[in-house]
């Protein structure tokens, strides 16, 4: 597939990044990290460059990229949505605040909506349990959640 010219720039960034660190011990964390940041996530042609940049096996590549929480190989919405299943949480009621969260969003955990504007993912403990159930969106914070607040919630983000 051909590179739009803003992809090649990336690509280019990347490349000049990897040959500044390749030497170093332990580059492919930072270099995954750096990868991320230019492109959003870590599709499977990314991964690729890195691998062959490294020389290092395709799988080296993939098996961080799907082992860190960290790392996405997936396109992220603009908004990240993050419910909390810790315990707290979840014997309050989060699993409904979920469940509510997916039917409105028309996704399911782990995945982004078609236009791009949130990605749904269930988390541990966000460390508000006493305002449990807690979910976050970007950096705020939604607690004492009832399933019946989300499209209300949602709403907002999207006439944002």
């Amino acid at each position: 597939m051909a590179k739009t010219s803003a992809e090649a720039a990336k690509y280019g960034e990347l490349k000049k990044y990897i040959d500044e660190v390749k030497t170093a011990p332990g580059p492919l964390m930072p270099i995954m990290q750096k990868a991320q940041e230019l492109f959003g996530y870590l599709p499977i042609e990314v991964q690729n460059f890195i691998a062959e940049e490294l020389n290092i096996p395709m799988i080296d590549v993939y098996g961080v990229a799907t082992f860190y929480s960290q790392f996405a190989i997936e396109p992220k919405g603009e908004h990240i949505v993050g419910v909390c299943m810790g315990t707290a949480c979840y014997v309050r009621g989060a699993e409904g605040v979920l469940d509510k969260m997916k039917t409105v969003l028309g996704v399911d955990v782990g995945k982004t909506t078609k236009d791009g504007k949130f990605t749904l993912e269930a988390t541990r403990c966000l460390g508000c349990c006493g305002l449990a159930p807690v979910m976050m969106i970007g950096d705020q914070v939604f607690g004492r959640l009832v399933p019946d607040d989300i499209p209300g919630i949602v709403k907002n983000f999207k006439a944002q």
